[in-house]
């Protein structure tokens, strides 16, 4: 899948407006255990993910609290940092060698002041986004870890081989223990 066809699975994007937006996109390789952003740092770049697998995470009194996973055909960020362009509270690492576009602030923001069709599709993007933000959290506060568990495998079940499990759970809110004694008895 071309980046053109990603990005219009989120919502429509003319050919004419992609051009511009990737005339900005800069390639970046990174290794597995490389941070694209520590806690403390401004994200500066928006990334398209290629390929590889990130995680968004905080640690917290020694335990790691994992918020997002990105992969292929995704877009990559931690939101407020990057749209305030203030420091990150969290850190975003490659759990894969990872090959992604990036996109400089500035860029984005000189592409939204010129570009309107640019700058609506980046609102319904968004308000895509903040939906899936919305559901993330009513699946955590109403769903039974056996429903995040298959929610989960239905959505991204290729993680279930590229993340360690103890990731997921974490993600999922589920006790290691207990994620284990799913995965063994929930066949996907």
């Amino acid at each position: 899948m071309t980046l053109f066809d990603a990005l219009n699975d989120f919502a429509p994007l003319s050919r004419e407006t992609f051009a511009l937006l990737e005339e900005q996109l800069r390639p970046m390789e990174r290794a597995k255990g490389d941070f694209l952003v520590l806690p403390g740092q401004v994200q500066r770049h928006l990334y398209f993910v290629q390929e590889g697998v990130q995680m968004a995470f905080a640690e917290r009194r020694g335990k790691l609290h994992v918020m997002a996973f990105t992969y292929p055909h995704n877009v990559a960020a931690i939101p407020e940092s990057f749209a305030r362009q203030e420091p990150s509270p969290v850190a975003f690492q490659c759990l894969t060698d990872s090959r992604l576009l990036c996109l400089p602030y500035e860029s984005l923001q000189r592409l939204l002041a010129t570009s309107h069709e640019l700058e609506r599709y980046l609102r319904q993007v968004t308000e895509l986004l903040l939906a899936g933000v919305v559901s993330r959290m009513r699946e955590l506060q109403t769903s039974t870890m056996e429903e995040r568990f298959r929610a989960f495998c239905e959505r991204s079940p290729h993680l279930l081989h590229l993340v360690p499990h103890k990731y997921i759970a974490s993600y999922l809110h589920i006790d290691p223990t207990n994620f284990s004694k799913l995965y063994n008895r929930i066949r996907i």
